[in-house]
C-alpha cells in the first residue's frame, strides 16, 4: 500500500504561526507535525509516500528530501492552484497504479493503528474505508451514520445549524481501492467529503467506517495547538519525541546546556542546543524548541517557545506562545499572549498583565 499525505492547505485558522511556516510544519513535541505522520506511516510498513504541496512547499521538501534518510521513498506534487482533497489525489494517479491508496492529513496528530485499519478495509471489501471517531461536539466535522455492519449510510458536512446525524467524525484518514480514481474528474477542484463520498453513496458503492479510539486531533487553532502540545507531554498520544526522557517527565534534546542552579518541574520538553541559564525556573507543561535560550532568573510557566527563541534575564512568560526567533526583553512579563511576528519584542517594555 502507498500513501498520500495531504499538505497543501493554508492553515489560516492557525495564524500567526502559519504566517512563516505551513500548517504541517508547525512544531509539535519537538518535531514538525507532518514528521509525526511520516513516522507513523513508516512504523506501519508504508514506505512509498506522496505529499501534495502548495503553500511554502520548500519547507517540507527541505525537511524530508527524497526520504532516503528515513529509509523511505518520498515524492512531491506541487499544485499551482489548490485542487481539493480528491483533485490533488487525481493528479498523482500514476504514482499509485493498481495498489490501495491510504490518505492521511499532514496537519493532524494521531497514533491510529494503520495496520488494523488496513486489515479492516480488506475484510469489508468496499471501495472505501473511512476512519471515524466519536467526538463530543460534531458541529465542526463531517459526520457519518453507520449501520450495524459498519457500512456508511449517510454523510453530513459540518452540521453547525442542524441536528447532527451522529457523533462519528470523519477523521480524513481513508483507504481506497484503485477504482476510486474512476469517480474523480481530472483537472478540477474536487473534494472527498462534499463530492466524492455522496456520489459513491448515490451509486451504491460500499463504504465502511472504521471506528477508532486512537488519539486524533486536527490542530485547527491556537488553543488546540497548545492543548495538543500538552497532550504529548502527558503521554495521551503515542508519538516519538526527540531527545532523552529523564525523571519527572523531563525530555532533553542533544547538547542542551542547563545550569545546575535551575528549577525544572515537568512535564517539560527542551529541544537540542538550548541554553537554560542560572536561576531560571521552568514549570510544566512547557515546550521549548531547539535553540531556545532562557536567561538568568527567567520564569516559564505553561508556555511554548518555538525554535531559536530568546527570553531575557528576569522575564516571566506564562500561558503563552513565543514564536520562532522572537526575543523577549529582560524583565518583560507576558501572560496569555501569542508573540509571533517579524518585529523584535525588545522594542517593548511590558506585555500582558502589567500593560
Amino acid at each position: 500500500m502507498k500513501a498520500m499525505i495531504l499538505a497543501a492547505g493554508l492553515g489560516t485558522r492557525l495564524r500567526p504561526l502559519t504566517d512563516e511556516v505551513s500548517k504541517p510544519m508547525v512544531q509539535l513535541g519537538g518535531r514538525p507535525c507532518i514528521e509525526h505522520t511520516v513516522l507513523l506511516l513508516k512504523a506501519h510498513g508504508v514506505h512509498d509516500i506522496m505529499i501534495n504541496l502548495y503553500y511554502k512547499p520548500e519547507l517540507i521538501m527541505n525537511q524530508f528530501g527524497d526520504g532516503s534518510m528515513l529509509g523511505l521513498n518520498i515524492n512531491y506534487s506541487l499544485e499551482k492552484e489548490l485542487m481539493g482533497t480528491a483533485g490533488g489525489l487525481k493528479i498523482v494517479q500514476n504514482f499509485f497504479g493498481d495498489e490501495p491508496v491510504l490518505i492521511i492529513s499532514g496537519d493532524v496528530l494521531t497514533d491510529i493503528n494503520l495496520t488494523e485499519f488496513y486489515n479492516f478495509h480488506k475484510k469489508k471489501g468496499g471501495i472505501a474505508s473511512l476512519a471515524v471517531k466519536n467526538v463530543q461536539d460534531p458541529r465542526e466535522f463531517g459526520v457519518v451514520l453507520l449501520d450495524d455492519e459498519g457500512k456508511i449510510t449517510q454523510f453530513q458536512e459540518k452540521p453547525r445549524d442542524v441536528t447532527p446525524i451522529s457523533t462519528k467524525a470523519n477523521t480524513g484518514i481513508y483507504i481506497f481501492e484503485p477504482e476510486i480514481f474512476d469517480y474523480i474528474p481530472s483537472d478540477i477542484f474536487y473534494d472527498f467529503g462534499k463530492e466524492v463520498f455522496p456520489d459513491l453513496l448515490s451509486k451504491g458503492q460500499a463504504m465502511y467506517g472504521y471506528e477508532t479510539r486512537a488519539y486524533w486531533c486536527d490542530v485547527g487553532n491556537l488553543d488546540v495547538y497548545k492543548a495538543v502540545q500538552f497532550d504529548i507531554l502527558a503521554g495521551i498520544v503515542n508519538v516519538d519525541m526527540p531527545g532523552k526522557k529523564f525523571e519527572n517527565c523531563i525530555w532533553l534534546g542533544r547538547r542542551t546546556d542547563i545550569d545546575p542552579d535551575t528549577q525544572i518541574i515537568g512535564p517539560v520538553f527542551i529541544g537540542e542546543k538550548s541554553i537554560i541559564e542560572k536561576g531560571a525556573k521552568i514549570y510544566g507543561p512547557s515546550v521549548l524548541g531547539s535553540g531556545s535560550i532562557v536567561g538568568k532568573n527567567a520564569v516559564i510557566k505553561r508556555s511554548i517557545l518555538l525554535e531559536d527563541s530568546y527570553v531575557g534575564d528576569n522575564a516571566e512568560i506564562s500561558d503563552s506562545i513565543v514564536g520562532k526567533k522572537q526575543r523577549i526583553k529582560a524583565f518583560m512579563v507576558c501572560e496569555n499572549r501569542t508573540l509571533v511576528n517579524k518585529a523584535s519584542f525588545e522594542d517593548f517594555n511590558i506585555v500582558g498583565k502589567n500593560n
